[in-house]
């Protein structure tokens, strides 16, 4: 059986994240495989994938915050919001100043309502939303809200009738950067999609941990799956006793640690779950022993 833990990828573009979890089957020896938080084609950077075990951790990585570095371009719209899409609109925007783009993008900025593309994984009816876009149905989707923590732009770029606006988007799971590319785009009256997007963190794994499609096939890097808790969640060491409570599914007493994500570690220092403090309790989220 291969090492439970995470593989975090350098995710070539191109690849879809199935394609990558399709690979690192192969890699580690394992159908046991998943992903937390997609990643578009045409995106690059952190994919965190879960091996064994650690697959039951993916759904509370997915949830913590992201780091992207993006490229938006102002004066076209695409039916994606992005550059793998047809074009849908074209306006002039080399008179677009500065200053308008810093204001638009503080707009941008703290908690907002957002919007998903219309070509999205969201499920309409039971439907993927960009199964329907792409059939030619006009998709309905409601605002969600998102938190944007920093918008930082990096460099302004003016092509003929074009604007390419560099940034760099810390923001919550479930945030949409190529959703702010065209809302940006709209603000200022002449459209906008992504045309570059690299996610340079998931939580606390970042670039320097990743390792590309080909080094993973010479040498796979797996994070032991203490180690990626210990780096996600704070951490908590209890007792033989304590252990033996967890490990059938008990409850332990609240220490007051937070209302994320606890692990628990035996006194051997081996994980044996993730739990979440409510009031007086902390009730397992997931049991890795047993």
């Amino acid at each position: 059986m291969a090492e439970s833990g995470l593989i975090i990828v350098d995710k070539p573009g191109e690849w879809t994240s199935h394609d990558v979890v399709a690979k690192m089957r192969r890699v580690a020896g394992t159908r046991r495989v998943g992903h937390a938080g997609t990643l578009d084609p045409m995106a690059t950077g952190v994919l965190v994938v879960g091996v064994e075990k650690a697959t039951r951790l993916l759904g509370h990585l997915a949830l913590t915050e992201k780091v992207y570095e993006a490229t938006i371009r102002l004066g076209v719209s695409t039916n994606t919001d992005d550059a793998e899409g047809e074009t849908t609109a074209t306006a002039p925007a080399s008179e677009v100043t500065a200053a308008e783009i810093h204001k638009g993008i503080a707009a941008l900025t703290g908690e907002i309502m957002q919007v998903p593309p219309q070509v999205s994984a969201i499920k309409v009816n039971g439907q993927r939303a960009y199964k329907k876009a792409r059939a030619g149905e006009e998709v309905a989707l409601a605002a969600r809200p998102v938190t944007v923590h920093a918008f930082e732009v990096l460099g302004i770029h003016t092509h003929d009738d074009v604007v390419d606006v560099d940034a760099v988007v810390t923001c919550s799971s479930g945030t949409y950067i190529r959703a702010l590319a065209r809302d940006l785009g709209a603000a200022l009256g002449v459209g906008g999609h992504l045309t570059r997007l690299r996610r340079t963190r998931v939580g606390p794994y970042d670039l320097s941990l990743a390792r590309t499609v080909e080094q993973l096939v010479e040498e796979c890097v797996i994070l032991p799956i203490g180690e990626a808790v210990t780096a996600a969640f704070p951490r908590r060491n209890v007792t033989a006793e304590e252990a033996r409570v967890i490990g059938h599914g008990g409850r332990l007493p609240s220490l007051g640690l937070g209302t994320g994500p606890i692990g628990v570690f035996g006194p051997d220092g081996g994980l044996l779950a993730l739990v979440e403090e409510h009031g007086p309790v902390a009730k397992p989220l997931a049991v890795f022993v047993g």
